[in-house]
């Protein structure tokens, strides 16, 4: 057998597995020529149930990724060379393989039963697991909760194949591949903002995996800015996303979200005191609003297990999100403790984290020092985000908002806003212009980059 899990407590029962169905994939495999492309986005090497039959499938795909054919000839040849023919039964296995098969019509129906019978036996063992956490009384429960959480969660997930090691001449093949396509299609990478010059600055806008940090003074709409780009996105993809507002209740978040839509005064909204033809504008937004698959969560002062734990729920029941938004940082942490730097550290190195596992960006917002009013120029610099030591090592943006027009009255930027990008891991810095309409608490790309 290949399996290395725990299967304890099972009664000696047989773990769940259908070798007939691995036989079939490999002689599928060394038949068509086609085949493997059908498997290789479903089926890991882990998911069979047999040594042998995993090591011909992982001769397979090393095959695949160098653009080789994956015929029995051709097997034969890779299993020698790397000593392993031997192992896995000789020319006779492979052959008999073959000879069992009659064609990889259902090939791809096959590897999702394989991959089926190795998330079950994934789950029990799981379960064997998390039975010994619930006797490690040594540990807060919270913690061992998380833990037990985590693990299921990556079982629902498995489907996405296994982050395992790979070579540098995979990946260089994978990522030319990717190259390619952007080359062909015109489409860059990421999840676009929805403002223009912002995503081409971004390469496309933010990444999976992404840490976000968004700067700002009060007032200079940094809330605003970040919740318009979860609803542009959920907007575009028709793909959940997800904001936790630590200060703002959900109620006031929709109210921002309609003034915005409709062009109507937050204190007609407040006050009810709508016209006629204002009502029917209001409901027409509601309506489309509520097509919108936007989640908003406006607990007080969760902490990341919390906040891990509603974003791994979510992507169970809504489907992948698209990106998550939290507003803000401090009020994740007690501002009174004398460790605030460090717990600043940990929070930010905890949502990094959870941005990779859950392959999405992730939106934090957060104060700036009030050093920045003491300066001439009042555009925040990198420095200037609060506590920003571990937030600098963090993020792999930093973007800061700035409004000179709320400094200086008469500045000949009125209704401007500059996103500087004060950290682009991997790209240049600089400063994007947009409008904002402090009436409607409304981002909007400037005339000029619709055009362009």
């Amino acid at each position: 057998m290949s399996d290395s899990l725990n299967f304890t407590g099972t009664n000696d029962r047989l773990p769940p597995q259908n070798i007939e169905a691995e036989e079939a994939i490999l002689g599928g495999i060394l038949l068509d020529p086609e085949a493997m492309e059908r498997v290789v986005d479903i089926l890991s090497p882990e998911a069979f149930y047999i040594n042998a039959h995993k090591d011909i499938y992982q001769a397979t795909l090393w095959l695949y990724n160098q653009n080789k054919p994956t015929d029995l000839l051709s097997v034969t040849s890779w299993l020698t060379d790397n000593d392993l023919l031997v192992r896995v039964g000789g020319r006779n296995k492979l052959a008999t393989l073959v000879d069992r098969t009659v064609s990889a019509v259902n090939i791809d129906a096959l590897a999702e039963m394989v991959m089926d019978k190795y998330l079950s036996r994934k789950l029990i063992s799981t379960g064997n697991e998390i039975l010994k956490l619930g006797f490690e009384q040594s540990k807060p429960l919270v913690e061992r909760l998380d833990v037990a959480e985590q693990k299921i969660f990556s079982i629902r997930h498995q489907s996405q194949l296994d982050n395992e090691p790979e070579i540098l001449g995979d990946i260089s093949v994978r990522v030319f591949s990717e190259i390619q396509k952007i080359a062909e299609t015109g489409e860059l990478p990421g999840v676009p903002t929805g403002f223009y010059d912002l995503d081409a600055m971004l390469g496309g806008g933010f990444q999976p995996g992404d840490l976000i940090v968004v700067g700002g003074r009060p007032s200079m709409g940094k809330s605003s800015f970040c919740h318009q780009i979860a609803l542009n996105i959920s907007r575009t993809y028709q793909s959940p996303t997800m904001i936790f507002s630590l200060e703002m209740s959900k109620e006031d978040i929709n109210k921002r979200f309609l003034v915005s839509e409709t062009k109507i005064e937050i204190k007609r909204l407040r006050s009810g005191s709508l016209s006629e033809s204002q009502w029917e504008v209001l409901a027409g937004a509601v309506k489309d609003l509520a097509e919108i698959p936007l989640l908003i969560d406006d607990q007080s002062c969760p902490s990341v297990t919390e906040i891990r734990s509603k974003v791994r729920k979510a992507i169970a029941k809504h489907g992948q999100l698209k990106l998550v938004v939290i507003d803000y940082l401090q009020l994740m942490a007690d501002g009174s403790d004398a460790f605030l730097v460090q717990k600043i550290g940990e929070i930010t190195r905890q949502l990094k984290l959870l941005a990779r596992e859950c392959k999405l960006p992730i939106i934090l917002l957060s104060q700036l020092n009030r050093g920045v009013e003491g300066r001439n120029n009042k555009r925040p610099l990198l420095s200037d985000v609060r506590e920003s030591g571990r937030i600098e090592e963090d993020a792999d943006i930093v973007l800061g908002l700035y409004r000179d027009e709320y400094y200086s009255p008469d500045s000949l930027d009125r209704g401007i806003a500059e996103v500087i990008i004060l950290k682009y891991r991997n790209g240049p810095t600089g400063t994007v212009k947009l409008l904002f309409d402090p009436m409607y608490t409304q981002f909007k790309n400037l005339a000029s980059s619709k055009n362009s």
